[in-house]
């Protein structure tokens, strides 16, 4: 385990986590900000990167748990993210969508948040959002961020308007 909140508990995903990650990736409800689901090659791809990314930075998107039954619902954890020529540290969250509208996500953001802040020490962190998903936004806003900037990620053969949401340690 990674983190522990009220009622998740955050920690690396593993290969086994795959048909739960599916039910997110997988799902057009949940992913259209991507413009579309992933294939089973895409999620694959997506679970080796982050299983990658805990080698390489000791962090990455993590399996949120629901602690009353175990299931993962959902994902959220700090990536390295292209901005501006720039990686920025992005506190990032995707989840099934029958877990949405109940806390779930804010619940994990803030606990991500503050892990940047007191176990990486990080002095800001960041969430890059489509400007069509409120509901992310509205998270990124409950997690204490604003818009810094507005800019267009090129993804999937569309130009996709995003904000870059963020805020600083001690804010």
């Amino acid at each position: 385990m990674i983190i522990e909140t009220n009622r998740l508990y955050l920690r690396e995903m593993r290969q086994s986590d795959y048909p739960a990650l599916s039910k997110i990736l997988q799902d057009a409800n949940v992913m259209y900000a991507y413009e579309g689901v992933f294939s089973d090659t895409e999620t694959q791809e997506w679970l080796d990167k982050q299983i990658k990314n805990y080698k390489e930075y000791g962090f990455g998107l993590w399996a949120a748990i629901l602690k009353t039954t175990d299931e993962m619902i959902g994902q959220c954890g700090l990536t390295m993210q292209d901005y501006s020529d720039n990686k920025v540290l992005e506190v990032g969250y995707l989840f099934q969508k029958a877990y949405w509208h109940n806390g779930y996500a804010t619940e994990a953001a803030i606990a991500c948040r503050d892990y940047a802040f007191e176990k990486i020490n990080a002095d800001e962190v960041f969430s890059i959002i489509r400007d069509n998903n409120i509901a992310s936004q509205n998270v990124a806003k409950r997690n204490g961020m604003t818009i810094k900037d507005t800019f267009v990620k090129h993804y999937r053969g569309i130009d996709m308007p995003h904000y870059l949401f963020s805020v600083k340690r001690g804010k």
